[in-house]
């Protein structure tokens, strides 16, 4: 009988011991670049064409915006550690486990995979002017101004 094996609680570390110990790399597993902040229907075309790319996804974080590309490094090891550690890029030497993303309940304020999310959420965003988005409230009638 094989034996479950789950990964200690980044506070149940003992002393000197390292997350990566534990983990399966997801920091090597994709890489993000911080976007311009869309303030406008149109600033959402190259999101969208972003989108038709495989393995990319849009994610807002802090009111930040970025393309994430769901890319594995080509140094990843079958073990999840660094087969150039030694000589690793300086983006990869300033990574800290301090706010990585060890745990699995990561969540975003805004996440896109596919360009029709991102076009739903522009069309609830921006609605095409003089169109009122919102229904009347349950159970109010909706009066019409009487004339006088």
């Amino acid at each position: 009988m094989t034996e479950l094996r789950t990964k200690p609680r980044r506070e149940d570390l003992r002393p000197g011991e390292s997350l990566c110990d534990h983990c399966v790399a997801k920091c090597c597993r994709y890489f993000a670049t911080q976007l311009d902040t869309p303030e406008r229907r149109k600033d959402f075309d190259v999101l969208r064409w972003f989108l038709l790319h495989k393995n990319t996804s849009i994610f807002v974080e802090k009111k930040k915006w970025y393309v994430q590309f769901h890319s594995e490094c080509r140094e990843l090891l079958a073990d999840h550690r660094c087969g150039v550690y030694e000589t690793r890029p300086q983006i990869c030497r300033e990574h800290s486990t301090v706010d990585c993303e060890y745990e699995e309940d990561w969540t975003y304020d805004l996440y896109f995979e596919t360009p029709e999310q991102l076009e739903e959420y522009v069309e609830a965003r921006f609605p095409p002017r003089g169109k009122n988005i919102r229904s009347p409230r349950p159970g109010l009638p909706i009066f019409k101004a009487a004339s006088r």
